[in-house]
């Protein structure tokens, strides 16, 4: 059984629907917001029109609305970690044009490949040649100027140590150049056995557990929950689920360290997105609830937008309506 099927059979779905149904904190962006950028950005298929159009889309110039941090796809990584450098080529014009549009935005390199934790190919984060490769290219990302590493490599298994200990060395790299660090991080066990048991059915555990995403938000600055793909077929259970991961990863983070929620501005139908439940007006409605359960109490906290290539205006617009 899929584990996506496994979540809707096992997780209490009428605990969910009054998560998403409860009472909404009236929060709105704090400016620690974020979006996704794809590979257009940095291999020529993208203007200083299409940056400021994109502006435009989430609210003006300027900090560019709630927005503070762009992550450019730069990648993918080689299997050994290593990057390509012609991948690239306007990546330093992509840094300059946006730190010009928009002075205060943050320009983050997105860097990451697919993990070879369920098959023979990928990355293998146990071996310390792939992690040395992963600082180098950091390293010359840095070096181009963006602002900091946003690092997406999946699926990462919760207890990874490999991937901690190149957190540590990244982290360490970042801090060394008043850059940051932040990572896509899957979503947190709301019941432990469901990892386990996903885990023993499908070789694809799915969530972390609390204790691993403690110990990963401890070594980096900003974690991106992939709030998205939960296999939710309501919009109402969908609210609730986002409600209970904003709650799980704000009591599991750090209070220093910027939590973010993401957003779904895309569209599939499968078993583990139903397009039809999965949109931004729900989520927000989810991440309201989750911090009226939750309250901050002035820690930082944002939403990011998945992804700039497949938003629809109604997606711009439902983000900037609903949480500007």
């Amino acid at each position: 059984m899929p584990a996506l099927a496994l979540a809707l059979v096992l997780l209490p779905l009428g605990q969910l629907w009054a998560a998403g149904a409860g009472r909404e904190a009236p929060t709105r962006t704090q400016g620690r917001d974020a979006v996704w950028l794809g590979h257009a950005w940095v291999d020529g298929r993208r203007s200083e029109a299409d940056a400021v159009a994109l502006l435009r889309r989430l609210g003006g110039a300027g900090t560019g609305h709630g927005v503070r941090d762009l992550y450019v796809h730069v990648g993918p990584t080689r299997e050994d970690g290593s990057l390509d450098p012609a991948l690239a080529p306007r990546a330093a014009w992509v840094i300059a044009t946006f730190h010009r549009l928009a002075p205060g935005v943050r320009v983050q390199a997105w860097l990451g490949d697919v993990v070879a934790s369920e098959g023979p190919y990928g990355l293998d984060l146990a071996r310390p040649t792939t992690r040395d490769h992963l600082v180098a290219a950091s390293a010359s990302l840095l070096a181009l100027g963006f602002d900091g590493i946003n690092l997406d490599t999946e699926p990462v298994h919760s207890g990874d140590a490999g991937y901690l200990a190149l957190l540590d060395r990244l982290h360490a790299l970042t801090c060394a150049d008043g850059r940051v660090l932040s990572v896509a991080v899957p979503q947190t066990d709301p019941l432990p056995p469901l990892r386990l048991l996903a885990l023993a059915l499908t070789g694809h555990p799915k969530w972390w557990s609390r204790d691993y995403l403690a110990a990963v938000a401890a070594r980096v600055d900003q974690i991106d929950v992939m709030a998205y793909d939960s296999g939710m077929p309501l919009p109402s259970l969908f609210s609730g689920y986002l409600a209970q991961q904003t709650s799980l990863a704000l009591a599991t983070a750090p209070p220093t360290v910027d939590v973010l929620m993401g957003l779904p501005a895309y569209r599939e139908d499968n078993l583990g997105h139903h397009a039809d439940a999965e949109t931004i007006p729900a989520a927000l409605s989810g991440i309201r609830a989750g911090l009226a359960a939750s309250p901050l109490h002035g820690r930082p906290f944002g939403v990011a937008l998945y992804a700039d290539f497949s938003a629809s205006e109604a997606d711009w617009t439902a983000y900037r309506e609903g949480w500007g």
